[in-house]
């Protein structure tokens, strides 16, 4: 099971999932965390991003939205509120309002970094309620050959991977490959005219991934990557086709004594067509393309630590909800500081201000942060403020869409830009497990409150408007969301491990009656684990795990509460082969009534999967 690390940066909850002892946190700056084993990373059996962060973090869960593409709610806050990462690059195109999580391939993935919570003036536009950031592992073994296969009952379904690495003088490479296939599931039979949700369509995946980095001088890093990908969801009359092209190049330059200076550019074009009948229809032809240009420079002076940035986004789109498909156009600028200050060894303090601009709307905003950490033997108490912003999307100024013939959607171009102040306050205690046990362990108290003001959402067209009846895009008065969240953890010197998460969810204000996702007041993540190396060509591992989550408040989509079970065994053997099985929703849990939000689960499903490393045989 793949520990929750909590490491909360100044109260912020940054979520770390992380297979090496040093990471970027929420500061942006390296800070040394607590080691989390190289295995742990295998035992949540996760095979996309929604399987990993369901099964480790209370309050987020993946429903579907109309399009019948998966959707997520964060603690009410959904996926355009919500800013996804790929080594801290942002990703084109969208599915309903949220990205493509198709795309989140995990098999070349090292860690994951989830801060929860307004972090704009860290990470930018769209960071409202959050952020999820998936870095590249590093391998740096001569090379690395691994293969590996999954099939799962759910769905007849089969994913097959490769993942090659080396590492020769001053050059790296690693290149991922991944395809896997489902078929379509059946949640409902013909007469269920109560679920919103009758049908979760198969399709297939290809996901190939390079990432090259060459080291000229000592100095010196280049770091190139490429990707593309190809997604098909057929439905029952038509095949959606979804395509991506990404690359980038980075450079690095260190002028010693903790002074780096980081400048990059990444392009990235994502596509969407729909074939009738094998022929390409042109009714639902959409393209995405991002230029982003970014700098970073760290400069440490004495006790601070002073980075400073910029960033330059160029960003088009054509699609079939603009009036005769034509294309628009924006460009967004930032510039941010920060400094991350020691002032005593019990207190450390730190600071951030970010100013964005977006030429279509006109959006300017200054978001700031302001941390502080008191630390004293075996406890800490954090605190912050900060603030988040999302400017409207080129879709949400100019729709003009008509929706098969059931409703016009109206872009609006007066929308103002999503404001949110996030505020928390953390108590943290940790220590040694004495006695025979042997370990550690640790508990975190926190309390979080995220004000969110001028939600972008749709309202009725209001009579006296030129546009026909439909819907109109709109700003919305605040929402308040506050909550608390606990977690404990404990790890033995005899292989076994055990932890919990509760988190219970507030959220008032007059959007609640509209289009605010509902979410649920409690929620909870545990699990339990047992590791041992028997000997030195068998090992085993297993896990048992639960997520829990309260009824919904959603009126139109009561969903009941539920839980959900999973056991993993997974045996290692001569040190290159990774034999594991897994039975998900073991008490055989089925919704009687599948709406958006319900789990689209019909019972009891296992699957067994294979992994080699072909490099250590």
């Amino acid at each position: 099971m793949l520990g929750l690390l909590l490491f909360i940066i100044g109260g912020i909850a940054d979520s770390i999932f992380t297979v090496n002892p040093v990471v970027v946190t929420a500061t942006r700056t390296p800070k040394a965390l607590k080691d989390v084993g190289l295995d742990d990373i295998h035992r949540t059996d996760a095979t996309n991003i929604q399987d990993l962060l369901t099964s480790e973090l209370p309050g987020l869960e993946f429903g579907y939205a109309m399009s019948r593409e998966p959707a997520l709610n964060m603690g009410g806050f959904g996926g355009n509120a919500i800013l996804f990462l790929v080594d801290g690059e942002r990703l084109a195109g969208e599915t309903m309002d949220n990205v493509d999580y198709s795309r989140l391939n995990l098999d070349n993935i090292g860690r994951v970094e989830v801060v929860k919570g307004a972090a704009s003036a860290l990470y930018g536009a769209n960071a409202v309620g959050g952020v999820v950031n998936l870095i590249s592992r590093e391998d740096t073994s001569p090379w690395t050959l691994n293969v590996n296969s999954r099939y799962s009952s759910a769905g007849d379904g089969w994913r097959n991977g490769a993942r090659f690495s080396f590492k020769s003088g001053r050059w790296r490479s690693q290149t991922a490959f991944q395809q896997s296939r489902v078929s379509t599931i059946r949640l409902t039979d013909a007469f269920d005219t109560q679920s919103d949700l009758q049908t979760v369509w198969g399709g297939s995946v290809v996901n190939v991934k390079e990432r090259l980095i060459y080291t000229p001088i000592d100095n010196l890093k280049l770091i190139a990557r490429g990707s593309f990908f190809k997604r098909h969801s057929n439905r029952t009359t038509y095949t959606d086709h979804y395509d991506d092209y990404s690359t980038g190049l980075r450079g690095v330059y260190d002028f010693g004594s903790g002074r780096t200076l980081e400048l990059s550019y990444s392009f990235d074009r994502y596509d969407k067509s729909r074939y009738v009948l094998g022929q390409l229809t042109n009714s639902h032809d959409y393209s995405n393309r991002q230029h982003v240009v970014h700098s970073l420079f760290n400069l440490p002076i004495g006790k601070w630590q002073i980075t400073f940035g910029t960033d330059y986004l160029n960003d088009y789109l054509s699609t079939y909800q603009f009036t005769d498909n034509q294309g628009k156009r924006q460009y967004s600028a930032d510039a941010y500081a920060q400094f991350d200050i020691n002032l005593l060894p019990w207190l450390n303090i730190v600071g951030s201000l970010r100013h964005d601009y977006f030429s279509a709307s006109k959006s300017n905003a200054t978001t700031a942060r302001l941390a502080a950490m008191f630390k004293w033997s075996g406890c800490s108490i954090r605190s912050s403020y900060s603030g988040g912003f999302r400017a409207p999307t080129l879709k949400e100024l100019y729709m003009d869409f008509d929706m098969v013939g059931m409703m016009m959607i109206y872009g609006n171009p007066d929308l103002k830009a999503e404001r949110s102040n996030n505020y928390n306050l953390a108590f943290e205690h940790y220590g040694n497990v004495r006695g025979w046990l042997g370990g550690s362990y640790s508990v975190t108290f926190m309390g979080y409150c995220n004000k969110y003001d001028k939600r972008i959402t749709t309202t009725d067209v209001p009579v006296d408007s030129e546009h026909e009846m439909g819907l109109l895009y709109c700003n919305e008065d605040g929402v308040t969301v506050s909550g608390i969240e606990l977690n404990g953890r404990i790890r033995t010197q005899l292989g076994l491990s055990a932890a919990v998460s509760y988190n219970y969810l507030y959220a008032s204000g007059n959007s609640m009656q509209s289009q605010f996702s509902q979410p649920r007041r409690h929620s909870m993540t545990c699990h339990i684990d047992y590791d041992k190396q028997i000997q030195k060509n068998y090992g085993i591992s297993a896990s048992l795990s639960c997520r829990y989550m309260s009824k919904s408040r959603d009126v139109a989509a009561p969903d009941k509460a539920y839980s959900i079970w999973k056991a993993i065994l997974s045996q290692r053997l001569m040190k290159a082969y990774r034999l594991t099985f897994a039975v998900d929703n073991l008490f055989n849990y089925k919704p009687k009534t599948f709406y958006l939000n319900t789990p689209t689960t019909i019972g009891t499903n296992f699957s067994v999967g294979l992994s080699v490393d072909i490099d250590k045989l």
